[in-house]
């Protein structure tokens, strides 16, 4: 074979094993740059970049292989056009803070629904199988939960004191409940960002956790139930863990999401579905920070200044409904997903 029919040949390969790509990055930044990104589903958006890398790689080895020069064009303009819609033009910080908030935040969560449950669901199953152990044998409450947060108190503490705890705002018989907020609220931001570094060992770390961190609940209930104190301990909860366990769920997801891209890349590269995962879960993670923010000020007020049963649940079920709202239901302009 000649020197050009093989260049010819090498060239026709190359096209062969990546124009799919290259078509697909080239309709999607078409529909973008005629205003239609509406039309590009969450997913598309999402793996925009990672197209536009392999257009970029693909331009490399064009060129240092000195593939034809039709080729090499089509691909630096393919690149530039790519280049400018995803980052040509930056917004204002203002407009990146408010993009982050009325679109890649929730799309990003929406995308991972599906996991999201998963994550949910773990911690449930480790809350029940914690509470039927504690409830059928007080003994295995002190295996569950850690001695520091225990604080002396457990099956052996009276009803009396464990109510005191609950409702007193101060003084030495709420310590026990004070300090059992304030470690509950460490050991779920420890468990959250936990739950999503660990999820390149293909996830199982993470659903380890959740189901851990669903024990000590669970246990920590049975106790109070036994006392008759169950629905005002879940009212003491409720007013921050709906936030604090939402963020420790979402944080779940995203470690799951790229163990998941680690472990079944499907048709990407292993390299690619993993970018393209993370991606997802870094929106998702940054705003896993700013919910366990707002749980700690719901705890750090609301614990030592509400008292009434029906108003802590009111304001954690609120908050709950409003994330559920904001995540789930509320419209956004997939368009701003890059802004």
């Amino acid at each position: 074979m000649s020197g050009a029919a093989s260049s010819q040949f090498a060239s026709a390969r190359f096209r062969e094993a990546r124009t799919v790509d290259w078509l697909e990055l080239e309709q999607r930044i078409l529909q973008i740059e005629r205003g239609r990104a509406g039309s590009l589903s969450d997913e598309d958006l999402f793996e925009l970049p990672v197209l536009y890398r392999a257009a970029l790689s693909s331009l490399s080895v064009a060129r240092e292989t000195s593939l034809d020069a039709d080729l090499v064009a089509y691909l630096e303009a393919l690149c530039a056009r790519s280049y400018f819609v995803l980052y040509g033009v930056q917004p204002p910080l203002r407009r990146r803070i408010a993009a982050f908030f009325g679109a890649s935040w929730p799309l990003a969560l929406r995308s991972l629904a599906r996991e999201t449950l998963i994550a949910v669901l773990m911690m449930l199953l480790g809350g029940i199988a914690a509470y039927c152990l504690v409830a059928s044998d007080p003994s295995w409450y002190h295996s569950i939960v850690p001695e520091g947060l225990a604080g002396g108190r457990g099956p052996q503490s009276s009803a009396a004191e464990l109510r005191q705890g609950l409702y007193d705002g101060g003084g030495d018989d709420s310590n026990m409940l004070g300090a059992f907020a304030t470690y509950l609220f460490t050991h779920n931001a420890q468990i959250a960002l936990m739950c999503f570094a660990l999820g390149f060992a293909f996830g199982v770390p993470t659903l380890l956790l959740l189901v851990y961190n669903g024990c000590i609940l669970g246990a920590f209930l049975a106790v109070f139930v036994s006392k008759g104190l169950g629905l005002p301990l879940a009212a003491w909860l409720t007013i921050h863990g709906t936030t604090e366990l939402f963020a420790i769920a979402i944080a779940g997801a995203a470690g799951l999401r790229v163990g998941m891209a680690l472990a079944f890349p499907g048709k990407l590269s292993r390299t690619a579905a993993t970018a393209r995962a993370g991606r997802t879960a870094a929106f998702a993670m940054i705003g896993v920070v700013l919910m366990l923010a707002v749980a700690g000020l719901l705890e750090g007020v609301g614990r030592q200044t509400i008292t009434s049963d029906l108003i802590r649940v009111a304001i954690g079920g609120a908050a709950l409904l409003g994330w559920l709202l904001y995540f789930y239901v509320m419209p956004v302009r997939s368009g701003d997903l890059d802004g």
